[in-house]
C-alpha cells in the first residue's frame, strides 16, 4: 500500500470480493491502532492473523514505490523464519517467477454452481437494467469477483458459475444466451488451457471478457499478451472509450496488456488508458464479443462503465433474435 496510514476503517465481511482471501502478505507504513468507521467488524491485523496471512509495518512503502517506478516490477521475499539468512531470503526471491506461472488454478471454484444474489438495493446505483428478459450466463471462474455476478444478476440474468478447467464443450450444452470469461491473476499465457477453451467458445454464442478474460480473448484471437513495467494498479485510471468519445474513470489492477498490433484486422480496439495508450477494450463485431482490460463492477466504484454490461446484454438480445 502506497497511503502511510491503513486500518483505520477495519474491515467486514460484506465488502469481501470472494469466497476466501487469497492474499500472500501485507505491506504497509503505519498500522492503526484503533478503527474507526460504523461497518467495521474486525481490525485489519486480527483479519490477516485468523486467514494466517503475513503483514509487515514500519516500512517506507513510498521509497519501495519510487524504486518500483524506476526498475519496475520486483520480486520480494516476507519471512519469519530466522534461521535463513538475508542471502539466503535474497536467493529465493531471484528464484521466483511470474511470468509462466499458473495463478489460476489456485483461486478458482473447483465445482459448478449457480449466484443469485445481485446489487442490494441500498447500493444499488443504477436505473438502466434490463429486467424485461433473463438471460443465462455461464461466468468462467479465474478468480472471479462477486460483484461481476451482482451486476449481472441486476441486470437481470441467471447465472452458473463454472471452473476456470471446465470443458467449453459442457459448457456450450448448457446453452447460453452469453459466456463471461472473468478477471484473474498472473500471466495469461501461462495458461493455454483457457485459451484454447475461449478459442472453442467465440462465435458460437456472445461473450463478455473482463480483465484476464480480456487477455486470453486476445490470445484466442491470435494476438499476443506482454508483461508491462509495473502494471495498472488503483481506482482512478483514465479510460478513453473510442466508441462514444467519453472519458471514464476506472479501477485496474493486472500487470499483463494485449498487443493490439498483433490482433486481426476484425478486431477493434475500443478502449484506450490514456495513461499510456494501451489497449483497454476489445470488440469483435461478427464473433459478438466485447471485453474490458479493466473492473466494470469496481465496487464500491467508480461506476463510469457498469453500462458495458448493458452493451453485453443487447449482444444477446440480438443474438437471440437472430437464432429464433
Amino acid at each position: 500500500m502506497t497511503n502511510p496510514h491503513i486500518g483505520n476503517t477495519g474491515v467486514n465481511i460484506d465488502d469481501e470480493e470472494s469466497n476466501q482471501c487469497f492474499l500472500a502478505g501485507l505491506v504497509i507504513r503505519s498500522l492503526s491502532i484503533c478503527t474507526s468507521n460504523w461497518r467495521c467488524t474486525e481490525a485489519l491485523g486480527d483479519y490477516l492473523a485468523k486467514r494466517n496471512i503475513m503483514g509487515i509495518y514500519d516500512v517506507d512503502t513510498r521509497a519501495i514505490t519510487r524504486r518500483l517506478r524506476q526498475d519496475g516490477s520486483l520480486i520480494g521475499v516476507l519471512s519469519t523464519e530466522k534461521s535463513q539468512t538475508d542471502e539466503e531470503l535474497l536467493e529465493m526471491a531471484r528464484k521466483w517467477k511470474i511470468v509462466g506461472v499458473d495463478l489460476i488454478s489456485g483461486v478458482s471454484c473447483t465445482a459448478p454452481y449457480k449466484w443469485t444474489g445481485n446489487t442490494g438495493s441500498e447500493w444499488e446505483f443504477s436505473n438502466g437494467q434490463n429486467h424485461g428478459e433473463t438471460f443465462h450466463v455461464v461466468a468462467y471462474d479465474f478468480g472471479i469477483k462477486h460483484n461481476i455476478l451482482r451486476r449481472l444478476a441486476s441486470y437481470g440474468c441467471k447465472i452458473t458459475v463454472v471452473p476456470s478447467t471446465w470443458p467449453a464443450a459442457e459448457t456450450l450444452k448448457m446453452k447460453p444466451d452469453g459466456i463471461l470469461f472473468s478477471n484473474g491473476p498472473g500471466d495469461p499465457a501461462a495458461v493455454p488451457y483457457a485459451v484454447q477453451t475461449v478459442k472453442d467458445i467465440i462465435g458460437k454464442v456472445p461473450v463478455f471478457g473482463i480483465c484476464m478474460g480480456h487477455q486470453l480473448l486476445g490470445q484466442a484471437l491470435g494476438g499476443k499478451t506482454f508483461k508491462m513495467k509495473f502494471g495498472h494498479h488503483g481506482g482512478n485510471h483514465p479510460v478513453h472509450n473510442l466508441r462514444n468519445g467519453r472519458v471514464e474513470i476506472s479501477a485496474q489492477n493486472h500487470n499483463y496488456a494485449v498487443d493490439p498490433a498483433t490482433l486481426p484486422p476484425d478486431v477493434e480496439v475500443t478502449h484506450v488508458n490514456l495513461n499510456d495508450n494501451s489497449c483497454a477494450g476489445l470488440a469483435c463485431p461478427k464473433l459478438n464479443l466485447i471485453s474490458l482490460q479493466y473492473h466494470p463492477e469496481s465496487s464500491p466504484g467508480p461506476h463510469d462503465s457498469d453500462p458495458a454490461f448493458g452493451e453485453f446484454i443487447k449482444l444477446m438480445k440480438a443474438n437471440k433474435l437472430q437464432t429464433v
